[in-house]
């Protein structure tokens, strides 16, 4: 794909020109989007063009706050583009997590960058650890049936199908309704929180330390559950950027 030689950091770029097109070599020229919300109008340019004008110094840390806002919204406009959604359903396939990761960890999860990072390494850990993601939201089940039913798994939810329900849940970032995409997800982990801290309490009694581990790890995917849902209703708020 083009921008396959670029480093990292220009890949997600290149990707989002391509499908959305650009100007004078700026991600973005301003203007409003498909979902009604105004796209940032200051461009930000971190093309290798523009490092070498940097002198190979890192960008301003207020630059790249910018590039991740920017190119959040650039990857959910331009993944709206029916012939590309799958492309950007796989994108840590295409630019890599470290990419994203220097993108989008640290923003806040109640950003636009945040949730889709969280979405993205949610995904990512599924495909890393199938097993034990269906192992784990087998054993929410029953203590979250409704937050089962919004997520939407096949039953019995086997490695490829929560599999599955990941894809579909980014497929829908980018051709359905964003906060219907990130109440499924934030019920998703709700499901994966509950059957962390079942799991947690057997493994409590044959290892303490291990079983207080997993406890903090069913209390963080809370956490993200949480965030997600905060998000959607700042979506349809128009508040999420």
């Amino acid at each position: 794909m083009p921008g396959q030689n670029l480093h990292p950091r220009y890949r997600l770029c290149t990707l989002g020109r391509r499908q959305i097109g650009d100007e004078g070599g700026q991600w973005f020229t301003g203007g409003m989007p498909a979902h009604g919300r105004p796209l940032p109008r200051r461009p930000v340019h971190f093309g290798p063009e523009a490092m070498e004008t940097y002198g190979g110094l890192t960008p301003d840390p207020a630059d790249l706050v910018e590039a991740a806002h920017q190119s959040a919204a650039l990857v959910v406009t331009a993944g709206r583009d029916a012939e590309s959604t799958e492309e950007f359903v796989s994108l840590i396939d295409q630019v890599g997590l470290s990419t994203l990761a220097e993108l989008w960890s640290e923003r806040p999860a109640r950003t636009l960058p945040g949730v889709l990072w969280r979405l993205y390494v949610i995904r990512e850990w599924i495909r890393r650890a199938p097993d034990l993601a269906s192992r784990e939201y087998t054993a929410g089940m029953r203590h979250a049936e409704a937050h089962h039913a919004v997520a939407g798994s096949a039953e019995p939810p086997g490695p490829t199908e929560v599999g599955l329900v990941a894809d579909e849940i980014l497929r829908g970032v980018y051709s359905g309704d964003l906060a219907v995409a990130l109440d499924r997800a934030s019920s998703f982990c709700h499901v994966v929180a509950s059957g962390r801290a079942e799991l947690a309490d057997g493994t409590d009694l044959d290892d303490s330390e291990a079983g207080t581990r997993e406890t903090r790890q069913a209390g963080a995917m809370q956490t993200t559950a949480l965030d997600l849902a905060a998000a959607a209703r700042m979506w349809t708020s128009g508040t999420l950027t």
